[in-house]
């Protein structure tokens, strides 16, 4: 049985798909799984020893310039990829209409996704071959393992599992000794958490002979890390790394704290002890989730207190 999955972004997105990966093959163990992914995501369902075969898109990047010669032929090359196999399943736990236009181009026998109601893009639910009622009140996990499951006729009758492995990174500019990973940044200034927490938890740390990392990906991120470091002993400020590499070194962490966004869920995935900070979404639906300690705080507009994410980070530590 040959199945292809559509999850192409964003990042927290693919690390949320990855137990239906595991499901599929626990109940299928011959089947053979492609996954299309955003080019710059693809390293996620990478990790999943379960994932035959990841297919990079770049809509985000060809879109900007349709009418050249060189984006025309990675679209020629990308549309060869994709229909090189007949599937007789596709399953789109996107839920938009980009992701149905790329599961009609596909050679399948099936298109398999929510319900009207039941995505974001309601009207992509018509193109679907068979179409599922799910409860936007089920964790994002939960929502992407019910398509698969839906579609190939087996129970959720067990604990999610998300399957993916990464070797530790070794690296020069590393701590020496036990690690944390402080992930203070965000994609919105809503999400984000006063920078004085962040010190508070970085304290914490040193006092117990872990050093604070704290990563960035743009240049005000940057410039936040190495206030924040200047002012915490043995903090260090990481290169900029590739997702690959940044799987590595949050495989390696004692602990990680971070808001709401894909490098915390994947670290979380990764079975690293994880506190998630949701200062602008819904730490329930959305709470992380893994094999190790995971706690999750806030609302929308009610970012936790301090004092709560302290006490997880003491239970966290406590569990490493």
């Amino acid at each position: 049985m040959h199945i292809l999955l559509l999850k192409t972004s964003s990042m927290g997105d693919l690390v949320h798909n990855c137990p239906a990966v595991s499901d599929i093959l626990a109940h299928f163990p011959q089947a053979s799984i492609d996954w299309v992914a955003e080019e710059a995501y693809v390293p996620i369902p990478q990790l999943h020893p379960g994932v035959h075969k990841v297919i990079p898109i770049a809509w985000r990047r060809w879109r900007k310039n349709l009418f050249s010669a060189q984006i025309r032929a990675e679209i020629r090359d990308f549309l060869k990829e994709l229909r090189a196999t007949r599937y007789d399943y596709v399953l789109d736990s996107q839920g938009l209409l980009k992701s149905v236009a790329i599961a009609h181009l596909a050679k399948r026998d099936k298109i398999v996704g929510g319900s009207w109601t039941s995505i974001r893009e309601g009207l992509a639910s018509c193109f679907y071959d068979q179409r599922l009622p799910i409860s936007w009140s089920r964790h994002v996990v939960d929502r992407c393992r019910a398509i698969a499951s839906g579609a190939l006729g087996y129970p959720l009758d067990t604990a999610p599992r998300y399957g993916i492995h990464a070797d530790p990174l070794r690296a020069d500019w590393l701590p020496q000794g036990p690690y944390a990973v402080l992930m203070h940044a965000a994609s919105r200034p809503e999400k984000l958490w006063a920078e004085d927490n962040w010190l508070h938890l970085g304290n914490v740390l040193a006092t117990r002979g872990i050093s604070a990392v704290l990563p960035w990906g743009s240049k005000e991120e940057k410039a936040r890390s190495e206030r924040l470091a200047a002012r915490l002993p043995g903090a260090v400020v990481p290169p900029l790394m590739s997702l690959d590499i940044a799987a590595r070194f949050l495989a390696g962490a004692r602990v990680v704290v971070g808001l709401d966004t894909g490098f915390t869920h994947l670290a979380a995935a990764l079975a690293r002890p994880t506190v998630g900070i949701f200062c602008d979404s819904d730490s329930v639906q959305a709470a992380v989730y893994g094999d190790a300690f995971c706690e999750s705080f806030g609302q929308k507009g009610e970012p936790p207190t301090l004092q709560t994410i302290h006490a997880s980070l003491e239970r966290a530590l406590a569990s490493a």
